[in-house]
């Protein structure tokens, strides 16, 4: 196929990141068919398998560019995709191409004949098990699409699993309680094999810990087994910083790229993996961790895009994330005044996410993403926001005259947040890069 219809027969598949899956809909089945026509790629590499409610990506990006940078091939699987498809499936930072995608793509749709009818995600998530076995990479970081036990990666024997933190997020998929997400995020721990967790909450932490005792995994727990200490930076000033203490050792300061408590706390995680990591026989140095963790580039992760005014980019989508958004840009942009430009989709806790932004904002610009059916209309998302707080706000369909708008509203050392979505973020990031 050439790319165009690759792309084409990719897409027509059912996709779980356009319309929430029922229940009973996410198995393991199909994808392990899939995987054993293919040759079983993903039992032919090592694997560290990163879960989580949020922190996920972050922490993946963190310690793949630790990796590579202790000169591992690296192969990193994420999603979903910020602004092109291709940044789904990396190594050592580069995407795959057009051409390596579109490869990878005619051998599934080659190998899966008339018996086979995988979804958008389990095709995405053996293409990229393909390509990290053509490039033969030395390790991949896989971060999970949903959940965790039936997720479409739950398929791999990893030397290390990864849970980053546990919050309300896809509740109607996962439960309304903590302990149910911990649940289903624990579900790829594999028997034996270690396990790093940064969640926290007492409900969730018991639940893993639960889990592992009952599988035999070793389980380094943040809080009990390791812990952190954030210096926060200022924009354009300084960056921030963290000290990770464990069982082994105290570790040095590390600067970090990536803004904000929450991030300090994924730092702390990929810092634990790494020690698990050389348990397991890698070389790894601490110039290696330093390194990798002031150079890591995520993008849409409290971004910054613009100056005067600041105009700061992030994928928040839930409420704990929301809440460590405002909290960083409390204390790391000043600013005088704030205005931010939201966005969401209707699976998302909308009401929960207002109610965190409404204190800490001046002047709402409320819009929606194009190019996802789950977004909410930005009339319902004002008459949302004017039962939870009376603050300035306008409807702006076009995400053109939504940044417009809120430049408008801004003088030059006043701050633009735009968050709520990581589809937002992606329809909004490519007029943000070519404006600067």
């Amino acid at each position: 196929m050439t790319y165009e219809e690759a792309l084409t027969w990719w897409y027509g598949r059912i996709d779980y990141e356009r319309r929430a899956p029922k229940p009973g809909e996410l198995k393991l089945d199909q994808m392990r068919a899939l995987l054993d026509r293919l040759g079983n790629p993903q039992d032919r590499m090592r694997v560290v398998h990163v879960a989580g409610s949020k922190g996920k990506g972050s922490t993946a990006a963190m310690l793949a560019t630790i990796l590579s940078g202790a000169r591992y091939r690296t192969g990193l699987f994420t999603s979903p995709h910020l602004c092109a498809v291709e940044e789904r499936i990396q190594v050592d930072g580069s995407a795959i191409s057009p051409d390596e995608l579109a490869g990878v793509l005619t051998t599934i749709r080659h190998t899966i004949g008339d018996e086979l009818n995988p979804t958008f995600f389990e095709v995405g998530t053996a293409a990229g098990w393909l390509h990290f076995l053509s490039k033969r990479t030395d390790i991949a970081v896989v971060e999970v699409g949903l959940g965790g036990r039936f997720d479409s990666t739950n398929v791999c024997q990893p030397v290390l699993a990864i849970i980053t933190s546990i919050s309300y997020d896809h509740t109607k998929i996962l439960g309304d309680r903590l302990e149910q997400i911990a649940f289903e995020k624990a579900g790829i721990l594999k028997p034996g094999r270690p396990a790093v967790s940064g969640a926290t909450g007492k409900e969730a932490a018991e639940v893993i810990a639960g889990i592992a005792a009952e599988r035999g995994v070793p389980l380094a727990q943040l809080d009990r087994d390791f812990r952190f200490r954030y210096e926060p930076g200022v924009a354009d000033v300084s960056l921030p910083r963290v000290t990770v203490q464990t069982s082994q050792r105290d570790w040095p300061p590390f600067e970090l790229s990536l803004l904000g408590a929450h991030q300090a706390a994924n730092a702390a995680v990929a810092v634990a993996a790494v020690e698990e990591l050389r348990r397991s026989g890698l070389t790894i140095t601490d110039d290696h961790v330093a390194n990798g963790l002031k150079q890591v580039r995520w993008p849409a992760r409290l971004e910054i895009v613009g100056r005067r005014p600041w105009i700061v980019l992030d994928c928040a989508h839930n409420t704990a994330s929301i809440q460590a958004m405002v909290d960083t840009l409390r204390e790391t942009f000043p600013a005088e005044r704030r205005v931010v430009i939201f966005g969401a989709s209707g699976d998302k806790d909308v009401p929960g996410m207002l109610e965190r932004l409404a204190p800490n904002f001046d002047h709402f610009v409320l819009t929606q993403f194009q190019k996802n059916p789950r977004a909410v209309a930005p009339e319902d998302l004002a008459k949302m926001l004017s039962g939870i707080r009376a603050v300035s706000c306008e409807v702006q369909r076009l995400l053109a005259d939504a940044l417009q708008a809120a430049r408008r509203w801004a003088r030059s050392d006043d701050l633009i947040a735009i968050t709520g979505s990581i589809f937002l973020a992606g329809e909004m990031r490519p007029m943000l890069v070519k404006e600067n």
